[in-house]
């Protein structure tokens, strides 16, 4: 009886069997879409870890005993399941062991019962964190574990939320359209437990084929998102093409948890709504609570003071639907303001890259080599590079770094009288006997380069000596975007002795002269040190008569090359793969880079960072409209006897056509009112801690898309709102008023 009954119900009900048909595609379809996306993402995030840094898991650093044993051993412990030598670590003093797990979870415990076994000590043990913490596995010893796979899973878990409210909304708004009918059948005697099973067989037959075709056509959407941004990502160096994959688990747990959500969805309202007695079920709607003039919200009481009854009337219809449009009001309100704040960070942090990066050094270089593990003495071709064609300046150079013991006195008047150097670098400045231990990078230029940069400091050339960079920030009076300098020392100094780190003297350093503006050079130089530019000649002369402390890294030679003024991009590119042919058919290994390219793949993963997040913002917004959609259009019916009742009161069918109007210019605005000033607030922040000039960011503003995404809210609302209405209006209300369950 029940099968004939559901099939007669959904027969005379097709607007509630769109609407749920709808739903629970609109539903799947975005589930599967986000796992889709979620699962290739952390593929693609995996396997590039695999690439790059090796499958290992663990590693053991060991310098005795048998290797066989060992790795016997080490086979003994049950979540161990490979353990093999790395020959390309390994040495004649020690030998390298990676270990991979069988339960990636175990593998901290694990590692430490294999260090207690072995007697190792902590710093013979490595743990490959990256790759584990891509699988939820963290060292619970870590204060600071990465927290961006919980986040983006929690982001995850928030929108399968937000999909199974919406669903729940739809099948409410189906179930209510047939009150009357549970009411005649709950008066004739049908138990809440068998209407909830009709509701719920009518639900799973109505969705189950929309809920496979969404789900299709979200893994489908997916792999089409995937085929874009391997097109948009092309010409990025250095990147591997994203590869389509599902997991069967992915596909089986997206379906099962569209049908867990269709029956859950099915069942909380069907539950609810069983209770109602049957004589208020027959009327065909649940009788709400008209409230007191307390309980009036905001809105109504504004909408009343503008608009008179109509606002009145409009505001209670908005309170009355206040819980089945929570979605749609958290939905639009985040995506909103999420892609306004996006925008707005990626806006300031462009200007200042430029800024702080492009603008400042795009006169410093055009075409980069570095060359690692290689010394400049080691690099006789200063010559063929400034001859390559297109060079018009050629600098190759070296960075060390050491320390200078700075005497009180030697400081210059400007900086003593504003307390010394430890006013303005304060726990950065390491105070010894008499003055002051001060960080002293060292930048060892060619020869002919440093001549060069004699001449342009206005200093007699030489070979005999140094120039001191005779600058530090006076941090009490700018701040780091508009930086003002003072002299470091006093002026004729002529001499400076360097230190190791604890301030032991190695030796005193000629000076030629001082100069406050550095070579035009793509580097950054901390602001309380005092930087020192030998000549090569000098630098090998007196390493061989004075020890300088071990580097804390490897050595490495730096070429810089300048074309032409106004130089393009297949310039710098051509430039660029001359200086990598005549480097790399000298035997050098190196990186090569060039300017212009740089900018373009940086605004490039820029630009491409802005689409996938603002991607997942119209995804959001997506879900926000859906549910204005579904609550305008699946509640009719009971929106024709609440206008019955205004028109039997006098009003015209304008003014019932302006109360949707007034309800979805509310909806719609209401995420632009809350978040423009949010917005604005949080940029006036950005721009004082940046110390950026406000002028600068309203050149730049994304005011285009911030205005074509606040319109596609507006006009969809909009366009919901007007479809409601012409539903509700179409009907002859005047029949309505002849209903009974209206009295």
């Amino acid at each position: 009886m029940w099968k004939h009954f559901s099939r007669s119900d959904l027969a005379h009900t097709p607007a509630a069997v769109r609407t749920m048909a709808l739903a629970a595609l609109a539903a799947s379809f975005f589930l599967s879409l986000l796992c889709g996306l979620f699962y290739n993402a952390w593929t693609y995030e995996a396997d590039r870890i695999l690439r790059e840094e090796g499958t290992w898991q663990a590693r053991l650093i060991l310098t005795g005993g048998s290797q066989e044993e060992t790795l016997e051993t080490l086979e003994q412990f049950a979540q161990v399941d490979t353990a093999a030598i790395n020959e390309a670590l390994s040495g004649p003093e020690a030998w390298v062991v990676d270990l991979t797990f069988r339960d990636k979870t175990a593998a901290y415990d694990t590692l430490a019962r294999i260090r207690d076994r072995l007697g190792l000590d902590e710093d013979q043990t490595q743990t490959h964190d990256t790759l584990l913490s891509r699988y939820l596995v963290t060292d619970p010893r870590d204060p600071d574990p990465p927290l961006l796979l919980p986040f983006l899973l929690g982001v995850l878990g928030a929108l399968v939320l937000a999909l199974v409210l919406l669903l729940r909304n739809a099948f409410e708004i189906t179930m209510q359209a047939r009150l009357h009918r549970l009411g005649i059948l709950a008066s004739v005697g049908a138990t809440p437990r068998q209407l909830r099973l009709c509701l719920l067989q009518e639900a799973a037959a109505v969705s189950l084929l929309p809920l496979a075709a969404g789900t299709l056509l979200g893994f489908a959407a997916c792999f089409g998102v995937l085929a874009a941004v391997n097109r948009a990502a092309a010409d990025l160096p250095g990147r591997q093409p994203a590869v389509f994959t599902l997991h069967p688990a992915v596909v089986a747990g997206a379906l099962l948890t569209a049908l867990i959500t269709v029956l859950l969805s099915a069942w909380l309202p069907a539950r609810r709504l069983c209770r109602i007695p049957p004589l208020e079920a027959m009327r065909g709607y649940i009788q709400q609570s008209a409230g007191g003039k307390g309980n009036r919200s905001l809105t109504t009481r504004l909408l009343a003071r503008c608009f008179g009854i109509r606002g009145e009337l409009a505001g209670t219809a908005l309170q009355a639907q206040k819980k089945s449009l929570r979605i749609a009001n958290v939905s639009l309100l985040l995506s909103f303001l999420g892609f306004t704040a996006m925008l707005c960070f990626f806006t300031l942090s462009g200007i200042s890259t430029d800024m702080t990066y492009f603008a400042r050094y795009q006169d410093a270089w055009d075409v980069m080599a570095t060359l690692p593990d290689t010394r400049l003495s080691d690099v006789p071709l200063t010559g063929e590079l400034a001859a390559l064609p297109g060079v018009e300046d050629c600098l190759v150079y070296e960075k060390q770094q050491a320390a200078a013991l700075l005497p009180a006195e030697a400081q210059s008047d400007a900086l003593q009288a504003l307390g010394g150097l430890g006013a303005l670098a304060g726990e950065e400045a390491t105070a010894i006997q008499d003055g002051w231990l001060v960080e002293a990078p060292l930048v060892i230029l060619d020869d002919a380069g440093f001549l060069r940069f004699c001449e342009e400091a206005g200093i007699a050339p030489s070979l005999d000596g140094a120039l001191l960079l005779n600058r530090v920030w006076d941090s009490l009076h700018s701040n780091f975007r508009d930086r003002q300098y003072l002299p470091f020392v006093q002026p004729g100094t002529a001499a400076l002795t360097l230190a190791d780190g604890d301030g032991t003297a190695l030796g005193e350093l000629p000076l030629l002269g001082l100069t406050d503006t550095p070579p035009n050079l793509r580097e950054e130089y901390d602001s309380y040190t005092l930087v020192l530019f030998w000549p090569q000649s000098l630098w090998e002369r007196w390493t061989q008569e004075h020890s300088l402390p071990a580097p804390a890294q490897a050595p490495e030679v730096l070429v810089r090359l300048l074309g032409r003024e106004g130089i393009s991009q297949a310039e710098c590119e051509a430039l660029q793969e001359k200086t990598a042919a005549l480097l790399e058919g000298a035997g050098y290994a190196c990186t090569v880079e060039n300017r212009l390219t740089e900018r373009a793949d940086n605004d490039r993963m820029i630009r491409g960072a802005e689409a996938i997040l603002g991607a997942f913002c119209l995804l959001l917004a997506a879900i926000g409209l859906a549910n204005v959609f579904l609550n305008t259009l699946g509640f009719v019916e009971q929106r024709r006897r609440e206008f019955a009742r205004y028109l039997s009161l006098g009003m015209t069918p304008r003014e019932l056509r302006s109360l949707f109007w007034m309800e979805g210019a509310v909806l719609a605005l209401r995420p632009l009112a809350i978040t423009l000033p949010l917005t604005a607030g949080m940029l006036a922040l950005m721009l004082r801690a940046s110390y950026l000039d406000p002028a600068l960011f309203l050149a730049e503003a994304p005011v285009l898309p911030v205005v074509l995404f606040a319109l596609l809210i507006l006009v969809s609302i909009a366009l919901a709102y007007a479809l409601g209405a012409r539903r509700v209006l179409s009907a002859d209300l005047s029949e309505i008023l002849k209903d009974d369950s209206l009295l």
